[in-house]
């Protein structure tokens, strides 16, 4: 079982429909001890990085999480949910994120032309293939909506994109995976890279 954390948000049910068109049992839970109980667990992302962080510690989620993550088993951040991971943003100056990767969250740049908020479909530039990307093509597209991006610290990027900057699209350290794009909302590219994350629910972990 899948537990989907539940932090006030939106985009949950899209994430738990998506799982069960897969085949896999999911749950939506903001209890803690069912996080830690969960096979698997997938923090979702829509809204604002610091109501994100305040939400998570007045649920009782911040400890947790961290917890589960250093468990060793598969976690999975989406969108907002991989920007939290990372230390800061700067959407919301003076609040620390989760800090489990090193890292920082950043506006994407004006005077571009392109319009902020990114909301849309992009290829990917997969820098290391397999894990959330096993079975996809070189540049598979798939469907973001965000005007903050990630600058990674260490080498953990899976993937890149291009929107008027270089947007650190997906991670992976260990059993740890994020991605500022949806794959839940990325058709069937998005389903099968889910399904890759579900895969290994059945092996101890990424």
């Amino acid at each position: 079982m899948i537990a989907i954390i539940d932090y006030g948000a939106g985009n949950l049910q899209s994430v738990q429909k998506a799982l069960h068109h897969i085949g896999c049992a999911s749950k939506v839970t903001a209890d803690p001890e069912e996080l830690l109980s969960a096979d698997g667990a997938i923090l979702p992302g829509v809204g604002a990085f610091g109501d994100t962080m305040e939400n998570l510690r007045a649920r009782g989620l911040e400890g947790p999480i961290c917890q589960y993550v250093q468990g060793g088993r598969p976690f999975l951040g989406i969108c907002l949910g991989l920007q939290v991971l990372f230390e800061s943003s700067e959407e919301s100056p003076g609040v620390k994120g989760l800090g489990i990767l090193k890292g920082k969250i950043v506006r994407l740049p004006e005077g571009s032309g392109l319009k902020i908020p990114h909301i849309g479909w992009n290829s990917l530039d997969i820098k290391k293939p397999g894990g959330l990307f096993a079975g996809q093509g070189a540049e598979p597209f798939v469907y973001f909506v965000h005007s903050y991006y990630l600058q990674a610290e260490e080498d953990v990027v899976t993937a890149t994109a291009e929107y008027g900057a270089t947007i650190h699209a997906a991670v992976q350290k260990g059993n740890l995976w994020a991605c500022q794009f949806h794959p839940e909302k990325s058709g069937d590219v998005g389903l099968q890279m889910l399904r890759s994350f579900a895969s290994q629910l059945t092996k101890g972990g990424a």
